[in-house]
């Protein structure tokens, strides 16, 4: 297959590229290397995947997506805005690498020969706060009183934050081009995917950045009570999910998917989390709270149940196997600067 990433750099673009490259399928990384950290990514893979194409483009350049986009079976569309604080502070900044971007993509694949499957990276954030829902408080983590199989993709739209507009316009922007275009699209509303070549921050990717800064004797904070959940997903269950669904098109096309750890990978981001982190680290650790953070859900965890019935995926890595391998990457290659 001939295969375009834009954002290809990134966590998820680095890990989807060698997955493929592996293959041998044809790869090319389309991305403006705008995101810190991300360029050890790139030498890494040019280092070992020798073949690998690199267009240091931007996505809000139509001219030059398009060029690339023509004669791709696939485009894995990662690129982007990611991170809701950042939305708050820059909202214009926010929409055009999330909403226009998207639009960018979606047109190029439109006025295509080749007419290559889209698969978007959307985000649970569509959904909001989730703050009608009936949730229960446990000792260690709250829990969704009404929904044992944890949000469906029936739930209803509430863009949340710019972050949660820009992403959730651009998710059903893909959506419609399906519908009015006969593109070949699928949105995968995804949920806290970890894993090696990630390099969280604070405001983003929460697992790593938490094993970065520890890693590096650092201190970070905890927003809320640290009981609330998040169902995670380990970056390689992920990419056995995009390979599933592109193998099933037929079924998958033009449909939305929630795709996280489900309730059986589902953690606390701090009380849960933290023997976790002890164990790994083999040492107490204390942090500081805050106050919780604009949009942030007490409780989240994806019901996947429409992926297991329409293209046979479930998540397979248990969270301390994940955590462990995204640990010992950390270790070998995130040094104090």
């Amino acid at each position: 297959m001939k295969i375009l990433i834009t954002g290809g750099a990134g966590f998820i673009g680095i890990n989807t590229a060698i997955h493929f490259l592996k293959k041998e399928d044809s790869v090319t990384i389309y991305d403006n290397l705008s995101r810190k950290n991300v360029e050890k990514n790139l030498v890494f893979l040019s280092k070992n995947f020798p073949k690998v194409r690199v267009a240091e483009k931007d996505v809000r350049d139509f001219t030059s997506l398009k060029k690339a986009v023509e004669g791709s079976d696939v485009v894995f569309h990662f690129a982007g805005q990611v991170a809701v604080t950042t939305s708050v502070e820059n909202p214009r900044d926010d929409f055009e690498n999330n909403t226009l971007a998207t639009l960018n993509v979606l047109e190029s694949i439109r006025l295509s020969k080749s007419k290559p499957i889209i698969l978007y990276s959307s985000t649970n954030k569509v959904y909001g706060g989730l703050e009608d829902l009936r949730i229960g408080e446990k000792r260690t983590r709250y829990v969704l009183e009404d929904f044992p199989n944890g949000i469906s993709e029936e739930r209803n739209l509430d863009f949340h934050s710019p972050y949660g507009c820009s992403k959730g316009a651009a998710d059903q922007y893909v959506r419609d081009y399906a519908r009015i275009y006969g593109l070949k699209t699928i949105v995968f509303r995804q949920s806290c995917i970890y894993g090696p070549h990630q390099y969280g921050v604070e405001d983003q990717g929460w697992l790593a950045w938490f094993i970065i800064a520890l890693t590096l004797g650092q201190k970070f904070t905890i927003y809320g009570d640290g009981k609330q959940v998040r169902d995670v997903l380990f970056i390689q269950d992920l990419i056995r999910a995009f390979e599933l669904a592109i193998k099933n098109i037929s079924k998958t096309k033009g449909q939305i998917y929630n795709i996280g750890g489900g309730t059986d990978k589902s953690i606390s981001v701090w009380i849960e989390f933290k023997p976790m982190l002890e164990k790994l680290m083999k040492r107490r650790i204390n942090v500081s709270f805050s106050d919780w953070r604009p949009g942030d859900q007490r409780i989240y965890i994806s019901d996947i149940r429409k992926a297991k019935k329409d293209f046979g995926w479930e998540p397979k890595t248990g969270v301390y196997e994940g955590l462990e391998k995204l640990y010992l990457w950390v270790k070998k290659n995130v040094k104090q600067h």
